[in-house]
């Protein structure tokens, strides 16, 4: 019988993955939901415990009895860290033992991507409160890239030629559980991406393929990128533009081997994602 683990952000994309293949396994699981009625489909026998980032007492309540926890970061926003020290705070209190957290590739102080430098604290902050660390440093989902495209076709970014080995959410969640139920995974940090690193005009040409609609990428200047952003929140605008800007550096270019020396699966390809998830993609040709 494996020790209790907690899974935060259980209805979300990641979350809900992690719950149905821990399920899967016959693991000891607590998932962590804002609502009750959004437990996830496949969470099984797992307990239930109702609480949020914010509520830094329901959230200790909410780990109480848990060895480990698996830590989707808050969603993206102008100011989240105090969201991350409060659950940390509450893991702390609650008698947690390891953090298995979803950081981000390249995360650092001087990282390009405002939110790299935000995991980058993050972890820093796990770790010097005594919680034994697990940082997963994903890669840019392949599930968001259709996401990317307008509604003229064109995928517009400040990206230069840089390139990203897209990563799978249920790949991620495959290394997550892994982790999870392993606790000589504890004190690493693990690069996640997918087996080949693609430059932008590479990508739209495999989303043109697999879909039928011709696609193509415009690169942008930084200038561009950020008058086409005009009206949105400084903070945004910042997050979009440098997300791009760390995709040119080539902060986010690594390929690493993690996903398949962990779950012993090579991860998909971005092309194989696109074939095995159509739904990620549908509203691109129905326009």
């Amino acid at each position: 019988m494996t020790d209790l683990i907690a899974v935060t952000g259980a209805s979300g994309q990641l979350g809900r993955r992690v719950v149905r293949r821990l399920a899967e396994r016959g693991a000891r699981q607590r998932v962590v939901v804002r609502d009750p009625g959004r437990v996830p489909v496949g969470a099984g026998a797992a307990e239930v415990a109702v609480a949020s980032f914010e509520d830094e007492a329901g959230m200790v309540e909410a780990l109480r009895g848990v060895r480990t926890v698996f830590l989707v970061s808050a969603p993206e926003a102008a100011d989240r860290m105090p969201l991350h020290r409060s659950v940390v705070r509450a893991a702390v209190a609650a008698g947690v033992e390891r953090v298995v957290y979803t950081s981000f590739m390249g995360a650092a102080p001087r990282a390009s991507f405002r939110f790299a430098r935000e995991h980058g604290e993050t972890e820093r902050l796990i770790a010097s409160a005594g919680l034994r660390l697990t940082s997963l440093r994903n890669t840019f989902y392949a599930d968001v890239v259709p996401g990317f495209v307008g509604e003229d076709g064109v995928l517009s970014a400040p990206a230069g030629r840089g390139r990203v080995a897209w990563v799978a959410r249920e790949d991620v969640a495959r290394v997550a559980v892994e982790v999870l139920l392993d606790e000589e995974h504890a004190d690493q940090v693990y690069d996640v991406s997918g087996p080949r690193a693609l430059d932008f005009g590479e990508t739209v040409r495999v989303l043109s393929e697999v879909t039928g609609r011709s696609f193509r990428y415009r690169e942008e200047t930084v200038e561009e990128a950020v008058r086409a952003r005009a009206g949105a929140e400084e903070w945004q605008v910042d997050a979009w533009v440098g997300s791009y800007l760390a995709v040119a550096s080539g902060e986010s270019s690594v390929t690493s081997h993690t996903v398949q020396a962990v779950t012993g699966v090579r991860p998909w390809t971005f092309g194989e994602f696109l074939e095995a998830e159509p739904a990620a993609w549908r509203h691109l040709v129905r326009r």
